[in-house]
């Protein structure tokens, strides 16, 4: 079970514990409504509505709507987006981007354009976005990042900021921009071309031509 996210350095509030059938309710009818009327047309009052709670119930545990839009995210999208370890840094990019990459194209992908627009004018969308998704996925990678420098698989002048900006870059753009579709087969190429800037010296093997 994913558990529920909170805005990073907000005090919680006193009160009773979440009732946690009532809690996915509340999250379940933030992603119906974004879905259904975006975020600008989106309010505390309508999910609560949705949800069969209280307005005061989402106040009590949440700060926010723009905090439980993104919970409302982080949620749906957790379970198909591990972030671990695996075998090699190819494996890792790979993967990686290919399970963002489905995860973009579809509904997932619509709402988070969708969040990424809202963020642009309204500081408590940004705000949450980066502490609730960003960041703490952001910090994960680095570390995993950082072991496979230091396992002389990635290229140790490489920073590790930057390999992620590029890593994931591209498929915002294309998120956002829609020039071209996001598929496995451009992420896998998207994949081949950012390891080939990445690996170390000693792990790039130019693959000779078939007679």
């Amino acid at each position: 079970m994913v558990k529920a996210l909170t805005l990073e350095g907000a005090p919680r509030k006193a009160g009773r514990p979440r009732d946690e059938a009532v809690r996915r309710k509340v999250v379940k009818a933030a992603f119906e409504l974004m879905e259904e009327v975006g975020y600008a047309r989106l309010s505390c009052d309508s999910i609560a509505r949705r949800a069969g709670c209280g307005k005061a119930t989402i106040y009590r545990w949440w700060p926010n709507k723009a905090a439980v839009v993104i919970d409302a995210f982080v949620e749906s999208v957790t379970p198909e987006l591990p972030n671990q370890k695996l075998g090699s840094l190819d494996e890792y990019v790979t993967m990686h981007l290919r399970r963002f990459g489905n995860v973009l194209a579809g509904r997932r992908g619509a709402f988070l354009a969708a969040v990424l627009a809202a963020a642009q004018d309204d500081a408590d969308v940004e705000a949450a976005f980066l502490s609730h998704w960003l960041a703490p996925r952001r910090s994960v990678s680095m570390r995993i990042l950082a072991e496979y420098q230091a396992e002389g698989e990635l290229d140790a002048n490489a920073d590790l900021g930057q390999a992620l900006d590029i890593m994931y870059g591209p498929l915002h753009f294309l998120l956002m921009v829609r020039h071209a579709k996001i598929t496995p087969r451009y992420t896998d190429s998207l994949a081949a071309l950012i390891l080939r800037g990445l690996r170390a010296a000693s792990h790039r093997k130019r693959r000779r031509p078939r007679s």
